[in-house]
């Protein structure tokens, strides 16, 4: 598998999807300095970019799975890197949080509760590659914002 194109790179995770074992979780830790850089931003430029995230990765991680011809292809890796930063929407920035929200978003993404494996199952394509774990990101911002109520950071 080549990642010699700005696509492949990204859709790959700077390498991370291309670990023998675990490529998503790989993925996701590939999220977690681009995420402490991207929180530095105001709060609009953060979702500025997970809004670009999302539409560069529908784009190159259907394209990647063509070129592999293989529906959601483990190595494609870009979809936990938007989804983490998605978890992350609206969290301080602080070790505990940044380790709850890895946590939650790899057990949501990994266990797939209703409606995350409907999704996957229904809709193809880059599209369906990243709406999983964008669901993923979502149900671990609403877990670990109820969390932060009971235990603020």
């Amino acid at each position: 598998m080549h990642w010699s194109r700005p696509d492949q790179v990204l859709a790959f995770g700077f390498g991370a999807g291309l670990a023998p074992v675990a490529p998503g979780t790989f993925g996701t830790l590939v999220a977690v300095p681009l995420y402490w850089l991207l929180k530095s931003l105001h709060p609009g430029l953060y979702l500025a970019a997970i809004v670009l995230g999302i539409v560069v990765g529908v784009y190159i991680c259907g394209r990647i799975n063509r070129e592999l011809a293989r529906e959601d292809h483990p190595a494609i890796v870009w979809d936990e890197v938007v989804g983490y930063w998605l978890a992350m929407i609206g969290t301080p920035l602080s070790l505990p949080v940044v380790a709850a929200g890895f946590v939650l978003f790899r057990l949501f993404d990994i266990w797939k509760p209703w409606p995350i494996r409907a999704l996957e199952r229904k809709v193809g394509g880059g599209l369906g590659i990243m709406l999983d774990d964008l669901v993923a990101g979502i149900l671990a911002a609403i877990v670990l914002h109820l969390g932060l109520n009971f235990f603020p950071a």
